[in-house]
């Protein structure tokens, strides 16, 4: 897994959940006590009730993104960015500035104005925000999307059958949609991945929401942090049967499960609760083994579907009943000492496999038999250590 730095802000495994408050200075917006339109009141605003209370990351949105507005252009967008660069001035805190945009034109002027970052909702569909992206060396957020600038978050109205396959299209469900989505276009080194829950189109479902929150895992093959917003969502708030306004507590018992799966970033309007939840599912986590020096990656891997989403990303076909034990991304190894690797998996129910370093499966015995086959001390104790961790 790849941490990004976020102008000096780690994310990702080896850091804290990283709370993003939201401010918008969008007359649009749907969430009055986070929209201004003085940049002394933003300020305070964003001093008092984000960055006091915890966020590391403050996001600024210029227009709503909801679907039942007009879509701005890129120069109405502008014209609103004085008030957001002004407010970040007046800000008297320490936090990360991000600006929401699908625009690499707003992007670039907010980047030269004093933003740190861009939470792109679109995924890309402007060809050339990654590169600005990448000239400015800043982190950026790509919400999964179709390739319509004017569509954020609609992956149905991706022509599937074009990019991928009919077959693909005929078989591929919600969350494979999802996942795919943010494959489009690339990843630059330094993307977060939001897997876009809400109602973004007409098609989407709660169930669709609810299923992308039980298969989170499954992102982190893609190798990149994954940001989440889901506070107050409808897909949440349809389980307990509540309003908006008392949708609170489950917004946080969904947050600490979604850090508990992976998620490295939580967007949220109601922050000081928020780094709570986000603490405990810290602290509840499972505790993967990483060992850099030596090439050795636990993968966050419970269930056969996410076991397939590695294997994919490895370019490893492996059994679709293959039955989910361990499973361990080992990079740097010499030939011989792949050699010796595979040898020893061959007569077991273990797999080594993968072109560009090994994918290792097994049970711990098995794991822990492989390790011992490989003349290289730091390594070898590196995978005993993976397979033997406790659950």
């Amino acid at each position: 897994m790849r941490n990004v730095d976020a102008a000096g802000l780690g994310i990702g495994d080896d850091h804290p959940t990283r709370i993003m408050g939201v401010l918008n200075v969008s007359s649009e917006s749907p969430y009055d006590p986070s929209v201004f339109a003085d940049p002394g009141e933003a300020a305070a605003y964003v001093d008092e009730e984000l960055i006091d209370e915890g966020a590391d990351i403050v996001d600024v949105g210029l227009e709503s993104a909801n679907k039942r507005f007009e879509v701005l252009s890129a120069e109405e967008e502008l014209e609103r960015l004085d008030t957001a660069v002004q407010t970040v001035e007046s800000t008297s805190g320490d936090a990360v500035f991000s600006i929401e945009t699908r625009y690499h034109e707003v992007a670039e002027a907010a980047l030269d104005r004093g933003f740190d970052m861009v939470n792109d909702i679109c995924g890309f569909a402007d060809p050339e925000m990654p590169a600005v992206c990448e000239e400015y060396d800043v982190a950026v957020a790509k919400m999964a999307s179709p390739p319509d600038i004017e569509r954020p978050g609609a992956v149905e109205e991706t022509p599937w059958a074009e990019r991928k396959s009919a077959e693909w299209t005929e078989s591929a469900d919600y969350v494979d949609q999802v996942y795919e989505a943010l494959r489009q276009n690339g990843l630059t080194d330094k993307t977060i991945v939001d897997p876009a829950f809400g109602g973004w189109s007409e098609a989407q479902t709660l169930e669709d929401d609810r299923e992308t929150l039980r298969r989170l895992r499954e992102f982190r093959a893609l190798g990149r942090p994954t940001l989440i917003s889901i506070n107050r969502k409808n897909f949440l708030r349809s389980v307990a049967d509540r309003s908006t306004e008392e949708a609170l507590p489950v917004s946080l018992a969904a947050t600490a499960m979604a850090v508990d799966r992976g998620a490295h970033v939580v967007r949220t309007h109601d922050v000081a609760e928020t780094v709570d939840a986000a603490k405990i599912g810290d602290a509840f986590r499972r505790r993967l083994v990483a060992d850099a020096e030596v090439g050795v990656e636990e993968l966050d891997v419970t269930d056969p579907g996410e076991l397939r989403r590695h294997a994919a990303a490895a370019g490893v076909e492996i059994d679709p009943e293959q039955r989910v034990r361990r499973a361990l991304r080992v990079t740097g190894l010499d030939e011989a000492e792949r050699e010796r690797l595979e040898a020893a998996a061959a007569g077991t129910d273990a797999t080594v496999a993968g072109a560009d370093g090994a994918l290792v499966i097994g049970t711990p015995e098995e794991i822990t038999d492989l390790a011992e086959s490989v003349e290289k001390p730091a390594l070898t104790d590196a995978l005993s250590r993976a397979a033997t961790r406790s659950r």
